[in-house]
């Protein structure tokens, strides 16, 4: 449709119409350096009618959609969760305990067997490091997302000192703070301190690898999932929930001994959420563990006489 020079705005004038004339609205974006294309990026009418500029004309790329962030679910970390506790019932009371017998006690039972500390943490020790692999495959396979370390967040801190010396104040804090809650005299998990070996080898599995396998569960792939979809205080709460319940078992459940381990997760998961690290949760754990350990090898004159721990 024409209009009449009547009815152009005032000061304006009429651009005279070409039959070929394309509208402004169909011009599209070219590569600058050409000569066809103004200041602005934009093809002409004229250029974009000719026909010896039909390269000019490139369609408009399209942004693709980000990846989800966590890229896992809740389905994910349940199969995670299953996986987690069928590796460690069949590697703690099964494969170990069968290995052991076989090689060392022949004529042992094997109910006598799976009791024994050292037989079961060396077959956590194991199940940790198949946990581990499922959970890389998980992320790096089927998620897609080849960067396992950024996918979970780790980002490692630029103060580790400051995050170690948190984990020892909280460790003295709590242990303070135990002191006035009502602590069974025995817990199961004094059976792991029996003689020296043992309890070494609880040391070096609460400060090494305990920390790292239960941080990479609860902070981080339980969290995500529970902030994207709940809010981070909830999740924060939820999640500190699930690490008391874990620590539940070795702890007869004793209510106290229970909520100095919710208050610790609580203290983790805020860093977690805070600092969105990974890795500053683990070095916080590692110290709160690392010294309840040292207190106890002072305590004991080097694992030596384990018998004071009860008194």
């Amino acid at each position: 449709m024409n209009l009449a020079p009547d009815d152009l705005p005032e000061n304006r004038t009429l651009a005279p119409t070409q039959p070929d004339a394309v509208p402004a609205w169909l011009r599209v974006p070219v590569e600058t350096g050409q000569s066809s294309a103004d200041q602005s990026g934009f093809v002409s009418p004229e250029s974009a009618a000719d026909e010896n500029h039909p390269s000019n004309i490139q369609p408009i790329a399209l942004v693709p959609p980000c990846s989800p962030d966590p890229a896992w679910n809740g389905w994910d970390v349940l199969r995670l969760s299953i996986f987690s506790l069928v590796a460690l019932f069949s590697l703690v009371f099964g494969a170990a305990p069968l290995l052991v017998r076989w090689l060392l006690y022949p004529h042992t039972a094997f109910g006598q067997i799976i009791q024994l500390p050292l037989v079961v943490l060396a077959g956590q020790s194991v199940a940790y490091l198949v946990v581990f692999a499922y959970m890389y495959v998980l992320v790096t396979r089927e998620r897609g997302r080849p960067d396992f370390l950024a996918a979970i967040h780790w980002n490692w801190p630029s103060n580790v000192a400051m995050y170690v010396l948190v984990g020892l104040l909280l460790s003295v804090a709590l242990q303070l703070l135990a002191r006035l809650l009502p602590i069974p005299k025995e817990l199961p998990i004094d059976n792991f301190f029996r003689t020296p070996a043992e309890a070494w080898a609880v040391g070096l599995l609460a400060v090494l690898c305990a920390p790292l396998m239960e941080e990479l569960f609860f902070r981080g792939f339980l969290y995500p999932v529970l902030a994207r979809s709940t809010g981070m205080p909830i999740a924060v709460l939820l999640t500190a929930v699930a690490f008391a319940l874990l620590h539940g078992a070795q702890l007869g459940f004793s209510w106290g001994p229970v909520l100095v381990i919710f208050l610790v997760g609580i203290v983790l998961t805020v860093v977690r959420a805070r600092k969105n690290s990974v890795a500053a949760s683990v070095l916080i754990h590692m110290a709160y563990n690392g010294t309840i350990t040292v207190a106890m090898f002072a305590a004991t004159d080097g694992f030596r006489h384990l018998e004071k721990l009860n008194q």
